[in-house]
């Protein structure tokens, strides 16, 4: 199978320049070109050396099965990769700029009861190009660069460690598309190992952690993760990321109905992560509906007074905006409803 051209950094791909015989401005030529996501085609090189590098790679990127657009403008692209697997992309228009929310693996391990990424398993890690050109694309649809990205569509990043760092190497380069680091957010389940492992990069990117509740029992039952990793533990690793990076810690949380959404819960995880000893952010969220999962999201009465509980007892917390959810722009449904007929 060919490599793929865009899993190169602009050392590897001048290395493969000069191995040729061509002149080492040919590589930031084509380097330059690729991230501004020109077509390969259209590279003002020669013939010959298009010859040369398609025989050795795969220049194309993944094609656009669908293409949908929310009443809040929000927009999802179903992508085939060169294999035939399928991705999904989202591209938010936001008040501060445009933030694409890429995937990280094609399916997931993690099996979280509230997410249908992982509903069809695991299949495989995406390749630093593939994430990559999932932000080409939508910078070719906006007509502009993003200003944002987060790591937070289909699978685990933290899963697929050494491609995602790459990646996040990639994308805040001068030479490429040069995106803030502070402008990107990880988001991860809570493999413990990894965030310490992160934190120690001192790369300056947001850390979000799907915490979704406020006690072990409750998560254990929503996310499979929380019977290898306690809640103390993934603490712990929250802090040693702060203490490494003086970054505060985002934590997700999905309200869903009768599970973790009462004022009790709102207490406990208050109390819970002030006990921590590092600066955090609760990011709330209500809980996606799925056509197969009988979870539920709560009021938005319910919701809103444990937003207010929170803020009322110190911490430091939103309620994020739906947004795509006409359009089934949360992870993996998509996908499903084309593979599965939304079953």
């Amino acid at each position: 199978m060919k490599r793929y051209i865009y899993d190169l950094n602009k050392g590897e791909l001048e290395k493969y320049i000069l191995e040729l015989g061509e002149a080492r401005f040919r590589a930031s030529q084509i380097y330059t070109a690729l991230h501004k996501g020109t077509e390969f085609s259209k590279i003002n090189i020669s013939k010959e050396l298009k010859e040369k590098i398609v025989t050795d790679f795969d220049v194309e990127l993944p094609k656009i099965v669908s293409q949908i657009e929310s009443t809040d403008g929000t927009k999802k692209f179903l992508l085939e990769l060169s294999d035939g697997n399928l991705i999904e992309t989202v591209l938010l228009i936001q008040e501060y700029g445009t933030t694409v929310c890429v995937s990280s693996q094609v399916g997931c391990k993690m099996g979280c009861a509230f997410c249908a990424s992982g509903k069809d398993g695991f299949v495989r890690n995406l390749t630093v190009g593939e994430i990559l050109s999932q932000v080409l694309i939508c910078n070719n649809v906006l007509g502009a660069k993003v200003s944002h990205i987060v790591l937070m569509g289909s699978g685990e990043p933290f899963d697929n460690f050494d491609n995602v760092i790459k990646f996040l190497r990639v994308i805040t380069n001068v030479d490429g598309l040069n995106i803030g680091a502070r402008n990107i957010s990880v988001s991860t389940a809570g493999l413990v190992p990894k965030i310490k492992e992160f934190a120690d990069l001192k790369l300056q990117v947001n850390l979000c952690v799907s915490l979704h509740a406020p006690n072990d029992d409750i998560r254990k039952k929503i996310m499979n993760i929380a019977k290898v990793y306690s809640i103390d533990e993934l603490l712990k690793s929250a802090k040693y990321f702060f203490d490494k990076t003086k970054r505060r810690v985002i934590f997700e949380y999905a309200l869903i109905d009768g599970v973790n959404s009462s004022q009790e819960h709102a207490m406990e995880l208050v109390k819970r992560l002030k006990s921590g000893g590092f600066s955090y952010h609760i990011n709330l969220i209500n809980l996606n509906k799925t056509a197969d999962n009988p979870l539920q999201p709560p009021s938005r009465e319910v919701a809103l007074k444990f937003l207010d509980t929170l803020i009322k007892n110190g911490a430091s917390a939103t309620m994020r905006k739906s947004r795509g959810s006409d359009i089934a722009a949360a992870c993996g449904q998509l996908k499903r409803q084309v593979t599965n007929n939304g079953k």
